[in-house]
């Protein structure tokens, strides 16, 4: 059985994970929005694939 306090640490550590994902998502998506044309053939990422990217919010994976 677990205790309030267990709980309240595998919570606190829950939200930690998902502040720490979604912060890499912005990350990953300003990075992505600084790329040139060559560098997204590069790559193999289309103009269409990076806007669809980079519309999505910081949550959304």
């Amino acid at each position: 059985m677990d205790t309030p306090s267990s709980l309240y640490k595998r919570l606190l550590l829950r939200m930690a994970a998902t502040l720490a994902k979604w912060l890499r998502h912005a990350y990953e998506r300003r990075q992505l929005s600084k790329l040139d044309t060559r560098e997204l053939s590069d790559l193999g990422i289309s103009h269409g694939d990076r806007m669809a990217e980079m519309s999505k919010p910081f949550w959304r994976d």
